[in-house]
């Protein structure tokens, strides 16, 4: 190897070398964007539907996670029974139900 080729070997890798901090920080924005645009929304969504949950009584209209609409006729522990079109009767979990409808349902 001469004198000129191990220069130029010596150069190629000093340039490869790079701040030791910058894939730190690379990786801690990555995280953060992550977080703010992944994982928080979930939560704050999650919670939203656990206090619908808590706060549901007799008489309002929801949707269930399957898309069937109806009126919430009694509350029990785990189970809401609702009545659905026609004057029929279903028990359901209550982490089955998602949102509140009152605005989507139609009229009778």
């Amino acid at each position: 190897m001469t004198h000129s080729n191990f220069v130029l070997l010596m150069q190629a890798q000093g340039q490869q070398q790079e701040n030791p901090y910058s894939m730190l920080i690379f990786m801690g924005i990555l995280i953060f964007v992550f977080y703010f645009f992944m994982i928080r929304p979930q939560m704050k969504k999650r919670k939203e539907i656990q206090k619908f949950r808590s706060e549901m009584k007799q008489g309002d209209k929801i949707m269930t996670i399957g898309g069937i609409h109806g009126k919430v006729n009694a509350i029990k522990d785990d189970a809401v029974i609702i009545e659905v079109e026609g004057g029929n009767l279903l028990k359901i979990d209550k982490n089955a139900i998602i949102k509140d409808s009152t605005g989507m349902m139609m009229q009778k």
